[in-house]
Formats: C-alpha cells, structure tokens, sequence
C-alpha cells in the first residue's frame, strides 16, 4: 500500500476518452538562488529518487491501447514540454482494474524543468470508458 499527497497527484480517477494531459500539474517550485552564488541552482529531480504510480480505476473500453509519458516543461502550459519517458502501448485487454503502468518507478534523470505533468496517449479511440489515479508516493507504511 502506497501513501499519496493531494499536491503530488496528477490524477484521481481521470476518465481518458482520448489522448489528454493529467487532471493536475505538479509544481516543484522555481530553483533559487543560494547566498553567494551567481544564478540559480537546477537540480535534477530524477535524480532524488521521487516514487510515482500510474493505476487504472475503472477497465477502459472502445479503445486499441494506451501509453503513459512523463513530461517536464517550465512553463505550466506545457508549450513545450520534454517527454523523458513513455511507456509501452498497453492492449486494452490488460487494461482492467488494478493494472498498473510499467513507467519507470521513479521520475526518471534528465527532469530538470520545474512543472511535471503525465501525457495519457490514446491509440484506437476514442475510449468509452476508462479511468486512472495517478501520483507521486509520499511514503510506504513500514518502509521507515
């Protein structure tokens, strides 16, 4: 069993009828600049080891296969977002209640742009029913 924040949810039973961005964007705050230094330091939050899951809430239909990518950008329109990873296309078939996305257990190195979002990518659609929480994991009961 995972713990979830509400700020670090990016969705919470997010119907996906065709290719959409989560509900929610998540906001890691603007770098800042430490005493002494000249401009701001960027880390990489791929790096920090941050836990996410990506789950389905209610089976999908009427749709070929959906793929989940992981996208960073600083500006929160998302005008042009980087796309660090995307999972493989997932067979309608598998995706039931309970299935959970093979994207990388963690936010993966190379994010280094403030705002992260989950871009669902519709293959085959659109989709008549289909639903999926999404998060980062503040915490796991015992794994203190």
């Amino acid at each position: 069993m995972a713990l979830f924040d509400e700020a670090g949810l990016f969705s919470e039973d997010q119907a996906i009828t065709v290719t959409a961005r989560s509900t929610n964007i998540i906001d890691f705050g603007a770098p800042e600049t430490p005493i002494g230094n000249v401009g701001p330091v960027v880390g990489d939050l791929g790096l920090s080891e941050i836990e996410i899951l990506v789950q389905v809430t209610e089976a999908f239909v009427g749709l070929t296969s959906l793929a989940v990518a992981i996208q960073f950008d600083d500006d929160v329109a998302f005008g042009s977002p980087t796309t660090l990873i995307t999972s493989q296309p997932v067979p309608v078939a598998n995706l039931k209640v309970g299935y959970k996305f093979r994207v990388p257990a963690q936010i993966p190195e190379g994010a280094l742009e403030r705002y992260a979002s989950l871009n669902y990518v519709v293959a085959g659609g659109p989709a008549t029913a289909g639903k999926v929480f999404a998060g980062i994991v503040a915490s796991r009961p015992g794994a203190v």
